[in-house]
């Protein structure tokens, strides 16, 4: 078939990637529009964008989908389907419309489990043993569209929403290239959603990130492993913000009240709603990651000094 890919992100180049080698011809892609990045805030294309180009294919940025100059484009392309992971903006139906065969969602999930912009961070926080990758065809609901396939991958205990999402996007490539195979057969039909199971993902803010040490010890680790790499879980020591990068379960260590701080010689612990958590790494405000170990000997905490505060 001949396929327009969208995508924006790094986790959607391993599909793009799929595609390009696949027996289909991807003659486009659509990404989002170039955005500042660094220090400078100079204007970087993205991840896709930079993909497409090294392999020489056609690159469209419009700044909405419902452009006309984009649209005029998408139909004079005349793509046979339109194969999406993770673009980044609402397509209207006038965009639907155009190709023969609908514009194809791989979502990080297993539908209609965790519809929405945040599947494998919620999946994470939730303590789900089992996750997965769905490929659907896009109508105008959230996530709602009938599923083709799926492909499942097991939550690990000390896995972070990054490192699931790196396996799932290159698991959820090969389902991607196996539903253009079977929609170009006419081997494989979409099937509806059903009713029961669904579980919404609305985007993580800073603000769920920030962790709740009255909380259970479980649910501050599946928080930092959850939010890890973005937005990043955080928490308050002195008046300013001290992400936390890694941490542990230490079920040995009940005697520390919630947020209570208790460094050794090689290790930090914080006290939460039932047992101790294990700082691992830290990122203070304004520095660079750290180990917690030496972060609180630069810092000198005090007894019975708490975070969360």
């Amino acid at each position: 078939m001949k396929l327009v890919f969208a995508g924006t992100p790094e986790v959607a180049v391993p599909a793009l990637d799929a595609l390009i080698a696949s027996r289909h011809e991807v003659v486009a892609v659509v990404t989002r529009p170039d955005a500042p990045a660094g220090r400078g805030r100079r204007l970087v294309a993205s991840p896709v964008a930079e993909r497409a180009e090294e392999a020489g294919i056609e690159v469209l940025k419009p700044v909405k989908p419902r452009d006309e100059e984009f649209l005029a484009r998408l139909r004079e392309i005349g793509p046979d389907c339109c194969p999406v992971v993770a673009y980044g903006a609402l397509l209207p139906k006038v965009a639907l419309d155009v190709p023969a065969h609908g514009w194809v969602n791989l979502h990080f999930s297993l539908l209609p489990a965790w519809r929405g912009a945040a599947p494998v961070q919620h999946s994470v926080m939730a303590g789900d043993e089992v996750t997965g990758a769905s490929t659907f065809l896009i109508e105008q609901g959230l996530d709602s569209g009938p599923v083709y396939g799926v492909v499942t991958e097991d939550v690990r205990p000390t896995d972070t929403s990054g490192d699931l999402l790196t396996r799932l996007a290159f698991a959820g490539s090969g389902l991607l290239v196996a539903t253009m195979d079977g929609i170009e057969d006419g081997t494989l039909k979409a099937v509806p959603q059903p009713a029961e199971g669904i579980t919404l993902a609305p985007k993580i803010t800073v603000e769920d990130a920030r962790i709740d040490w009255h909380a259970p010890a479980l649910r501050v680790d599946r928080v930092v492993r959850g939010c890890t790499p973005a937005p990043g879980a955080w928490t308050v020591f002195r008046g300013e913000r001290l992400k936390l990068v890694q941490a542990g379960l230490a079920a040995d260590r009940t005697e520390l009240a919630p947020g209570e701080l208790a460094a050794g010689k090689n290790d930090v612990h914080v006290g939460t709603g039932s047992h101790a958590v294990e700082l691992l790494w830290v990122q203070p405000q304004g520095k660079k990651p750290m180990k917690a170990a030496d972060w609180a000997r630069g810092v000198r905490i005090a007894p019975n000094e708490r975070v969360g505060a």
